[in-house]
């Protein structure tokens, strides 16, 4: 399956390591890749995560990275976004390098806040970008009970 990426899976952000696991699956790298159609993306939560929003028209066309991954992978891709009780993979067009069209599955934040949708837009996601919005690693977060903060987590971004 092909997969679109835009966020902390891209090469060089936070979670792009997990493409290098080879007991997760095999992976292609097939270049960057231009939603067709626009969507929200923003940073959101105090854990300053990449979202796009499912609401076509509005936003900008998102530039990312287009993924040939095996079952494997795309079932160690799904646990990481958490598939589908907090992100949801959905098939949308990507316009790829060489200027044709590809369907991929994308992770998209479903049932979200409307209040993201005040948030600054992007056309692009680096954790280190001018936004300086630094994306907060999982083994970083303090937590004082697990259960506790992904119900914050949640409740912040999620209806």
């Amino acid at each position: 399956m092909k997969v679109f990426v835009y966020g902390t899976l891209k090469k060089g952000q936070p979670n792009s390591k997990l493409f290098d696991n080879t007991k997760d699956g095999h992976y292609e790298y097939l270049g960057v890749g231009l939603t067709v159609n626009q969507y929200p993306l923003v940073i959101a939560s105090r854990f300053n995560i990449p979202f796009m929003l499912p609401v076509e028209g509005r936003g900008n066309k998102i530039k990312g990275e287009v993924y040939e991954v095996d079952e494997r992978m795309l079932e160690a891709l799904d646990a990481l976004e958490r598939h589908p009780v907090f992100y949801r993979r959905e098939m949308i067009p990507v316009t790829s390098e060489d200027g044709s069209t590809v369907d991929c599955g994308c992770y998209i934040l479903f049932d979200f806040r409307e209040e993201l949708l005040e948030l600054p837009f992007y056309e692009s996601y680096d954790s280190k970008g001018s936004h300086n919005l630094e994306y907060i690693q999982h083994n970083k977060r303090e937590t004082t009970s697990d259960k506790d903060e992904n119900q914050k987590f949640i409740s912040s971004v999620k209806k």
